[in-house]
């Protein structure tokens, strides 16, 4: 899906790690929450409190997810899932687009 319609866009900003991670909350009409950001390069770590589903629209990354002793190389076009209240982590090699889903 290239778009969203009916949804509420919050105006204000997610910004993470000084300005490094940003993203803008997308509310849609039953109430599920999704996040469109960017990432510019770097290592960071994220928490869960919901399950995610982290949609790669263009990139290049490497995530570290919980459990797993290896880093899996995500690209664009690609995702990955994280448990809810879990830990994960990125290097974020290039520009990356995301979508953020959260599951309930």
């Amino acid at each position: 899906m290239s778009e969203f319609k009916n949804v509420t866009v919050v105006k204000k900003a997610n910004v993470y790690f000084d300005g490094r991670v940003t993203s803008r909350t997308v509310i849609f009409e039953d109430g599920s929450k999704k996040t469109l950001g960017v990432m510019l390069p770097g290592e960071y770590k994220f928490n869960t409190a919901d399950k995610e589903i982290m949609e790669i629209l263009s990139g290049d990354l490497e995530v570290l997810l919980p459990g797993e002793s290896g880093w899996k190389t995500v690209k664009g076009g690609e995702s990955f899932a994280v448990a809810a209240n879990a830990g994960f982590s990125l290097k974020v090699r290039a520009l990356t687009d995301y979508c953020c889903s959260f599951i309930r």
